[in-house]
């Protein structure tokens, strides 16, 4: 039905654009063969003034109505056809970028397997083609999951399981989770402050959010790793931020880095992997949370700082935190009367 929509709205404003626009036409025609046949009936017993402006009124302001009405008409397909080319491109990078990231894995795993068919290999060498075939088949699980779960989160389809937890405690644990994941020295990321605040959130969402910021830093950091992580309360929020010194963002990418498929091109890291859906994905994880998330770079080659801010359990949006707490809390008494 959406798809069908896309066609119907643009359409219906052109037809009625032209409808206007005709209109506009058949007034002014009318104007003239009314005034052309006064004049050539009684126009010498009435005076042109008098008939040529109470019409020319009536006709100038009608005509303005309409044109302005055919500019806004023209304005809106405009618009339209704007967006549609901005999507058309997005979709267009983000089938490239995900063409690449599943042909890798495949040819690596159909390289393993033929090498395994028409050789005789060492059991020792099977067990490692088996274990880097079973990395690949991971990673195009990941980025099946990655795809259908954005898809989930914009339809409010994802089964979240919100808690309240102290805001401190819990990200420390995942960024530990992170540190032990990403096989990273322990010291490459410092953790500073102190938030003895509680906030409502989802574990295994906010994981992906610390995961994918943590990863960003890496990817986009040429030579080692070192990250800094700043922890704060303020009245209303907890406040995290994940500062890296990384290759910096411009002003201009700073506009764009959260858009769905949206990816950074520098020459100094060309081989970036990935969809462009990572940090649209945090976004529309706190989003949901009922926070926000902001970055900050003084330019290429200056670092990043992404800034998450979370509303404190019981001092801010109290109205959307209660709410994210019934919907788990409905969600589970629905599972165990279907597990029952």
């Amino acid at each position: 039905m959406r798809k069908w929509q896309f066609i119907i709205q643009p359409a219906a404003v052109f037809v009625l654009a032209q409808l206007a626009w005709l209109s506009l036409l058949g007034l002014w025609i009318y104007w003239y063969v009314s005034n052309y046949i006064i004049f050539e009936k009684v126009g010498d017993k009435l005076s042109p003034q008098i008939v040529a402006k109470s019409v020319n009124i009536v006709a100038l302001v009608s005509g303005l109505i309409l044109l302005v009405a055919i500019l806004v008409a023209m304005y809106l397909i405009f618009i339209y056809l704007n967006k549609q080319l901005n999507l058309t491109k997005m979709y267009d990078n983000f089938i490239a970028n995900v063409t690449h990231e599943l042909k890798s894995p495949l040819s690596s795993i159909q390289l393993y397997l033929e090498t395994l068919n028409m050789r005789d290999v060492p059991r020792a060498r099977q067990r490692e083609f088996i274990a880097l075939m079973m990395n690949d088949a991971d990673r195009l699980k990941n980025l099946i999951n990655s795809i259908l779960e954005i898809s989930g989160l914009e339809q409010k389809k994802i089964a979240h399981s919100f808690r309240v937890y102290r805001a401190e405690a819990i990200i420390r644990v995942l960024i530990d989770e992170a540190i032990e994941q990403f096989k990273l020295p322990e010291n490459v990321i410092e953790t500073k402050g102190s938030a003895p605040c509680r906030c409502v959130v989802d574990r295994n969402a906010l994981k992906i959010v610390c995961d994918n910021l943590i990863d960003n830093a890496i990817k986009y950091t040429p030579g080692a790793i070192q990250m800094k992580i700043t922890l704060a309360c303020t009245h209303k929020n907890f406040v995290v931020e994940f500062i890296d010194q990384g290759v910096g963002i411009s002003a201009k990418d700073q506009k764009q880095i959260f858009k769905k498929f949206h990816r950074i091109h520098n020459n100094n890291i060309p081989n970036v992997k990935g969809t462009g859906l990572g940090l649209y994905w945090v976004k529309e994880i706190i989003k949901y949370h009922g926070g926000r998330v902001s970055v900050f770079s003084e330019g290429l080659n200056r670092g990043s700082t992404f800034r998450l801010e979370l509303p404190i359990y019981q001092a801010s949006k109290r109205r959307h935190v209660n709410y994210l707490l019934k919907i788990t809390k409905k969600r589970e008494k629905e599972k165990v009367a279907t597990d029952e």
